[in-house]
């Protein structure tokens, strides 16, 4: 009888450091869950912040002119968008690897908004906008003033 006792009790240890191990192992798993999630999260806010200083030398080396700054940066310009009546801005759309996409295949947007402009026949001269690098659904991620020097 002492015999199955002994069985009996070391079967429950075992099923004791089993649970105890099981509850470490989700412990684990949530944290480590947590950490990639967070990881994915600031790698799209440091690319964000990456892509709009890019664009923010871009928009200044071109004297503010939003269609070069553009062509250059691999979006499109155009007057008249966003709902705004003659409103001129460039948007830029790239995919979760941040490579340029279209707006069907984008994760996120990077839109440059005029705020006062001068009309040449050329183009829209800027001389400030307002940079806002968002993921698709809204959700800005960087916001920039921008300042230039027209040609």
């Amino acid at each position: 009888m002492t015999q199955r006792s002994k069985s009996t009790l070391f079967l429950i240890e075992q099923l004791i450091v089993i649970a105890v191990f099981a509850i470490c192992a989700v412990a684990c798993i949530s944290i480590l869950t947590a950490a990639y999630f967070n990881s994915i999260e600031s790698n799209g806010t440091s690319n964000a912040i990456h892509k709009a200083e890019s664009a923010a030398e871009v928009f200044k080396a071109t004297g503010g002119d939003l269609f070069m700054t553009a062509d250059i940066l691999g979006g499109t310009a155009d007057v008249g968008g966003l709902g705004h009546s003659g409103a001129v801005y460039a948007t830029v759309y790239y995919n979760s690897a941040w490579q340029i996409a279209d707006e069907s295949d984008a994760s996120y947007v990077l839109r440059i908004a005029a705020a006062g402009t001068s009309h040449t026949e050329l183009s829209f001269i800027l001389t400030s906008g307002e940079l806002t690098v968002e993921r698709i659904t809204g959700e800005e991620l960087v916001s920039l003033t921008l300042a230039a020097r027209g040609k």
